[in-house]
């Protein structure tokens, strides 16, 4: 089902999905990352690998489920909502949504809360 979510998100969004990776872990090690990679230096929840070519989508994302955690107990929302929230932010980021400006982030946010409506609407 979280597949078909993924699939169905990124044919909205104009592409198509080859291979996502979704790669669980912890504060520590997605710091070692940033550095690594982005060279900034602060905890966050998510960083995308984007391997896309053209509207074909794939990639890697690495998520903390420490931040998961930590942005769920300060957000009051159930942990889980708040993966499926990280999963399909990197997902719209494979697909081309961005999140650097206010109007971008505005955008994430709700293409973020209307796939996990399709989402929860599919649970229930």
């Amino acid at each position: 089902m979280l597949s078909r979510w993924i699939k169905d998100a990124a044919l909205e969004m104009g592409r198509t999905v080859t291979e996502i990776n979704v790669i669980l872990c912890s504060d520590d090690f997605l710091l070692k990352m940033n550095r690594q990679f982005l060279e900034h230096d602060y905890f966050t929840d998510i960083i995308s690998f984007d391997y896309s070519h053209d509207t074909l989508i794939s990639g890697d994302l690495y998520i903390s489920l420490d931040r998961v955690n930590d942005n769920a107990n300060t957000m009051n929302v159930n942990k889980l909502k708040e993966l499926y929230r990280v999963v399909i932010h990197g997902v719209l980021h494979l697909c081309g949504q961005g999140d650097k400006s206010k109007t971008e982030s505005e955008m994430m946010r709700k293409l973020e809360d209307r796939y996990l409506n399709l989402l929860f609407s599919r649970i229930s």
